[in-house]
């Protein structure tokens, strides 16, 4: 009788490490500043003791392995142990606090969980009331009680067989309505993603990539690890981005992964010339809109031109740009800015209204998507997976977007974003685009406030370029003459920031708080 296929994501990614194990994998610096080196065995063997030691713990199958620590090598080994023990990962973000902790184990119920050795007292405290029974630390300085018991197993470890459909991973939504929600991915949607963007994005086992992305997120833990991994690529890896170790790092790579932001501060350093980045093959941006001006800004800055594109912790990647030509859209090669380009090859994307019925090019509607990418349903909450799911199986983003007749996908902005002023839909990204344009503006940001005439108005939030002096009147002004007066914010400031997560994104649910009571 054939054994069973196995579909684990961990067996696809050590079957991509290259013949010569002894080559260097991952470059990094100790806290220190003491270089250090992993070869490919080095991971190889880490991981095996750590899975072992997971192994011997005598887990339920299927156990969720929640991590909250700093960004380190050690940190991306318990990350392949834990997939490689066939357990669950669920990574948690280093900025959470107790409540939201308390609310994730509580959800969660891992069997195991990783802190920092600083936040052993109130997490374990946490874990330890909501019944989890292993509380391990790990600290950025390779220390913690997590490697002290792996030393004492062995350095070789048979990965677990898993089915496509088997869970690999737990993420929970940022949560910006109502408590956050866990998605499920398996490893069938990690794996079949991972393969499909080596290949759509032409990666080479010489590449090198620069991580500076944290990695309880999907594009600094799925997209760059696993890129580099089934690549047999070699990682430089930055614990926290700097824009000019960044740039001081570019003549010895040749991709980097990063958001909007990390590119902005990377061009207000004079060091980021067409030599420092003439080594470079590809730099790619997501998690946040990234601005046209700063698109432009770097193509002129480095002769590159950044690759765009977009996707969601449920879905992991949607859209790329191209990076070669695209035969699917006529040979296209074009990076468009302000575009997230095309549907990657499996996945399907269509634009529908809000009677679920599918527009005609150039209308904007309602992304939703399906593929082997999508992810299996939210943790313990299957009415809330049916709800968005449509009956013919397509996932709605809840993002809203138009094709046009080339292709090019475009994100509008979420649905929970929009503003109905009077009857009227108002997208922000299209006013926050024309903001944009002005001169001294560095960025904005348009959320949509109760209002007792219209039922809500759109107040503008914008930031000056620096020594730029803006004024809220003139800005209005400036807009009444390029658009449709329903469009126009009713209310316009100019402050020194605007509120982000960790990954860029600005926070509208907070903006919205803001001045939520403006017109009551």
């Amino acid at each position: 009788m054939n054994a069973p296929r196995n579909d684990s994501l961990f067996a696809a990614l050590r079957a991509a490490f290259p013949a010569d194990l002894d080559a260097t994998a991952i470059e990094t610096t100790a806290p220190d500043g003491t270089p250090l080196y992993y070869t490919w065995r080095d991971i190889d063997r880490a991981s095996s003791r750590i899975a072992n030691l997971l192994a011997s713990l005598g887990l339920p199958g299927g156990s969720r392995v929640a991590v909250q620590v700093e960004k380190s090598v050690e940190a991306l080994l318990l990350y392949l142990a834990t997939l490689r023990a066939g357990y669950v990962f669920l990574p948690l973000n280093t900025a959470y606090q107790s409540a939201e902790i308390e609310y994730f184990i509580g959800n969660a119920e891992p069997a195991v969980v990783v802190c920092t050795p600083g936040n052993f007292g109130w997490v374990s405290k946490i874990a330890f009331t909501a019944g989890t029974r292993h509380v391990f630390t790990l600290g950025e300085n390779r220390n913690g009680s997590l490697l002290e018991r792996a030393a004492h197993h062995a350095d070789t470890h048979e990965a677990a067989r898993k089915g496509a459909d088997d869970l690999a991973a737990i993420l929970y939504t940022s949560g910006t309505t109502g408590r956050s929600k866990g998605a499920m991915l398996t490893h069938g949607n990690l794996l079949s993603n991972a393969v499909m963007l080596n290949e759509y994005w032409g990666w080479r086992r010489d590449d090198v990539l620069i991580h500076a992305l944290p990695i309880f997120h999907v594009h600094g833990l799925f997209v760059a690890i696993h890129a580099a991994l089934l690549g047999g690529s070699k990682m430089l890896w930055l614990a926290k981005f700097d824009p000019r170790a960044v740039i001081a790092a570019l003549p010895r790579a040749t991709v980097f992964m990063g958001v909007p932001t990390l590119y902005v501060r990377m061009l207000g350093e004079g060091a980021l010339t067409r030599e420092a980045a003439s080594h470079m093959r590809l730099f790619i941006s997501g998690s946040a809109p990234l601005l046209i001006e700063t698109f432009r800004d770097w193509q002129e800055r480095t002769g590159h031109t950044i690759l765009e594109r977009y996707g969601m912790s449920e879905t992991i990647m949607l859209t790329s740009n191209p990076y070669a030509a695209d035969a699917r859209h006529g040979g296209q090669d074009e990076r468009r800015g302000g575009t997230v380009g095309f549907p990657l090859p499996g996945v399907g994307l269509r634009v529908v209204g809000d009677d679920g019925q599918a527009l005609a090019v150039g209308e904007t509607g309602n992304i939703q998507v399906r593929g082997a990418n999508v992810f299996k349903g939210y943790w313990r909450m299957p009415e809330k997976t049916a709800e968005e799911f449509t009956p013919d199986g397509w996932f709605k983003t809840g993002d809203v977007g138009v094709v046009d007749e080339r292709g090019y996908v475009r994100i509008v902005g979420r649905s929970k974003d929009l503003i109905i002023s009077g009857g009227y839909n108002v997208y922000p990204a299209e006013v926050e685009g024309y903001i944009n344009e002005l001169p001294g503006v560095a960025e904005s940001a348009l959320v949509g406030v109760p209002h007792p005439d219209f039922g809500e108005v759109g107040v503008a939030v914008v930031i000056a370029k620096p020594g730029a002096v803006l004024q809220p009147e003139a800005i209005v002004a400036a807009l009444k003459a390029r658009l449709a007066n329903f469009k126009i914010p009713k209310q316009c400031y100019v402050v020194p920031e605007l509120p982000r997560n960790t990954m860029g994104k600005v926070q509208k649910n907070l903006l919205r708080e803001q001045y939520k009571g403006l017109f009551a």
